[in-house]
C-alpha cells in the first residue's frame, strides 16, 4: 500500500486538482462538459511539461483505472426497468442506428487510413453515448491517450453542433410541438453524448412549452442506447484478445492464448451489478435521488480521466492527424441522423 502511494498518489492528486475546477466550469457550460474542458486543460499543459517524472505512473493509472471505476459508478443512474419500457418503442432505431455508425466507421477506416482504434472510438462514441462509450471501450482494446483524445475531441464537435442545429432541423422538419415524443426520441438516437442530449432537449421543451416532457424522454432513450456498451465491449474484448493470439502464433507461439475470463472486462460486469442495485432499490421503495451523489461522482471521476489522458496526449500530433478523424465522424453523425428519422417516419412517429 505504502509502495503504491509513493508511486501514484502524486499523478492522480494532480488530475484531481484539475479535474475539480473542469467539473465546476462544466456545470456552468453544459454543451461543452466537464470532461472536454479537463481534456483541453491536460493537453494545454502538456504543452509546457515535458518532464512529467514523479507523475507520470499516477496519471496513466488514473486514465485506465479511474475510469473504469467512473463506468461502474454510471450503472448507479439506470433503472432498468423503466429502460426497458421505454426501450420497447426505441430499441429497434437504437439497433439501426448503432449499426450505422460502426459500418461506417468500419467501412471508411481503412478508406482514410486511420487508425483501428480511432475508429473504432469514433464508431462507438457516435453510435452510443459519446464519452461514456469511449470510456468503456479504450482499456478493453487497449487504446493509447492520443488515441482516447482524438475521439473525444471528434464526439465533442458534433455534440455542440447537434445541440445548437437539431431543434431548429426538428420544427423545420415538422417534428410535433405538442408533445416531446418524436423530438425526444430523435435527440435520444441521434445525439452522441448524454450533456448535448439534455441541452437539445431542454431547448425544444422551453421552445414550446413543453415541461419536461422532451427531455425525460431523450434521457431515457439515451439511456437505453448506454445499455450497448455491454455487448459491444464484450465482443471486442474477445476479438482483442483474438488478435493477441494470432500474433503470439505469428511469432512462432503455437500455444492458445485465449481466454474468455481474460478477455472479459470485469469493470462493465460491475457496472451491470450497479444497474441491478438500483433496479432493485427503487423496485423496493427506494428514491432515485439515493443514487445521485454516485452519478455525481461518476461524472468527477470521467473528468479526472480525461485530464489524465490530455496531460499524456500529443496535442501537435492529434492537430496534424485531425482532419480524417473528423470525416469519419461527421460521416458516423450524418448516417445516424438520417437513419434515426428515416426509421421514426417508418415507424410513423413523426
Amino acid at each position: 500500500m505504502n509502495s503504491f502511494v509513493k508511486k501514484h498518489a502524486s499523478g492522480i492528486l494532480l488530475c484531481a486538482a484539475i479535474a475539480l475546477p473542469s467539473w465546476l466550469l462544466g456545470k456552468v457550460f453544459p454543451i461543452v462538459g466537464g470532461a472536454v474542458i479537463g481534456i483541453i486543460a491536460g493537453m494545454v499543459i502538456a504543452l509546457f511539461w515535458n518532464d512529467k517524472k514523479g507523475f507520470d505512473t499516477g496519471i496513466r493509472w488514473t486514465s485506465k483505472y479511474i475510469l473504469q471505476t467512473a463506468v461502474v459508478l454510471l450503472g448507479f443512474g439506470m433503472d432498468l426497468g423503466v429502460i426497458f419500457e421505454t426501450g420497447r418503442q426505441s430499441l429497434p432505431i437504437i439497433i439501426c442506428t448503432i449499426t450505422t455508425s460502426l459500418v461506417i466507421a468500419w467501412s471508411l477506416h481503412r478508406a482514410l487510413k486511420i487508425q483501428g482504434n480511432t475508429s473504432v472510438l469514433i464508431g462507438v462514441g457516435s453510435s452510443i453515448c459519446g464519452g461514456s462509450a469511449i470510456a468503456a471501450t479504450a482499456p478493453v482494446i487497449d487504446a493509447d491517450d492520443d488515441e482516447v483524445a482524438q475521439a473525444i475531441s471528434v464526439i465533442f464537435f458534433f455534440n455542440v453542433l447537434a445541440a445548437i442545429l437539431f431543434p431548429v432541423l426538428g420544427h423545420a422538419l415538422g417534428f410535433s410541438t405538442n408533445s416531446g415524443d418524436a423530438f425526444g426520441i430523435f435527440a435520444g438516437t441521434a445525439v452522441n453524448d448524454t450533456s448535448s442530449v439534455t441541452a437539445a432537449a431542454s431547448t425544444w421543451d422551453s421552445m414550446w412549452g413543453l415541461g419536461n416532457q422532451t427531455l425525460d424522454k431523450a434521457v431515457t432513450v439515451k439511456l437505453t442506447r448506454t445499455l450497448a456498451i455491454i455487448p459491444i465491449t464484450l465482443v471486442l474484448a474477445i476479438a482483442q484478445a483474438r488478435k493477441q493470439e494470432r500474433e503470439c502464433e505469428a511469432d512462432g507461439n503455437n500455444k492458445s492464448s485465449f481466454s474468455l475470463r481474460r478477455a472479459f472486462p470485469m469493470f462493465i460486469l460491475y457496472f451491470v451489478l450497479a444497474a441491478v442495485v438500483t433496479t432493485v432499490s427503487i423496485g423496493l421503495g427506494a428514491s432515485p435521488a439515493v443514487f445521485a451523489p454516485l452519478k455525481e461522482l461518476s461524472k468527477f471521476f470521467i473528468v479526472m480521466a480525461m485530464v489524465a489522458v490530455g496531460l499524456n496526449s500529443n496535442v501537435v500530433k492529434l492537430i496534424r492527424s485531425g482532419g480524417r478523424p473528423l470525416i469519419l465522424g461527421a460521416s458516423c453523425w450524418a448516417g445516424i441522423t438520417v437513419v434515426s428519422l428515416l426509421m421514426q417516419h417508418v415507424m410513423d412517429i413523426w
